[in-house]
């Protein structure tokens, strides 16, 4: 299987890749800009998998496919919202959301290795997605939860939530009054519904809001240590491979 990534970061680039050959794939390029990548697809055999990054140095990446008519099976990497996710889901394309899970990272492959067939890209339309990313809808967000509780309906306003956490393959609202309570979405449904200016997902099973933070410590390996009001059942460690976007969004 040849495997080729395009990513304008060249240390993300190289990150992807130790990833993928950790995992016993070989990546056989690396490539930075929509312009070199066209030079290149042009004078070389298309590889059997790409990893597209969307949002190049010079341009979408999508610009690629006006000169290129490609031969590859697709696996977004990409930082945008969920409505865009959506579209390639529609289209029948993988994607990975940054910082890029090893986990996730390593289903993927497995879908494509399951699923995809050389060519099987021919039928997606590039135009609708770069449409629908030039020119995204206004993104609305959760403001509040409601569930059931013996014979009554509870209601949850997203400012009385310090957190969501999953435990025992059940994800939990916790609350600034020291509550906890079931729900029926996992942590990768509610993610897309919070806005990410007040929640962050800081591993893969704690979303915190902004506003309950503390205090911040710095942890082993790099990581940071986090406190919240009201919530003392567990240490809540920044993953590490999470710590640079999350000191970027409480800045």
């Amino acid at each position: 299987m040849t495997i080729l990534i395009i990513e304008d970061e060249k240390p993300a680039a190289r990150m992807l890749q130790r990833k993928i050959e950790k995992l016993g794939f070989q990546v056989n390029q690396l490539l930075h800009s929509v312009e070199e990548s066209i030079h290149w697809l042009k004078n070389n055999p298309h590889p059997d998998l790409l990893f597209l990054d969307i949002q190049l140095s010079d341009g979408l990446s999508f610009e690629i496919f006006d000169n290129i008519n490609l031969q590859s099976a697709i696996i977004f990497t990409t930082a945008y919202d969920e409505y865009a996710l959506k579209a390639f889901k529609l289209n029948s394309v993988d994607y990975l959301l940054k910082p890029i899970d090893d986990e996730e990272l390593e289903s993927a492959i497995s879908k494509f290795q399951n699923q995809f067939q050389k060519n099987s890209i021919s039928g997606i339309n590039f135009d609708a997605i770069k449409q629908m990313l030039t020119n995204p809808i206004e993104k609305t967000y959760k403001t509040r939860y409601s569930f059931k509780i013996g014979n009554q309906i509870k209601i949850i306003s997203i400012d009385q939530i310090a957190c969501f956490y999953s435990e025992n393959k059940g994800t939990y609202i916790h609350t600034y009054d020291n509550r906890d309570y079931l729900i029926d979405e996992t942590l990768d449904e509610v993610v897309v519904e919070l806005n990410p200016t007040d929640f962050f997902r800081i591993n893969r099973q704690v979303i915190v809001a902004f506003k309950a933070i503390s205090e911040i410590q710095v942890h082993t390996n790099s990581r940071l240590k986090l406190h919240l009001q009201s919530y003392t059942k567990d240490d809540l460690i920044v993953a590490r491979e999470r710590v640079n976007d999350f000191k970027n969004w409480i800045s």
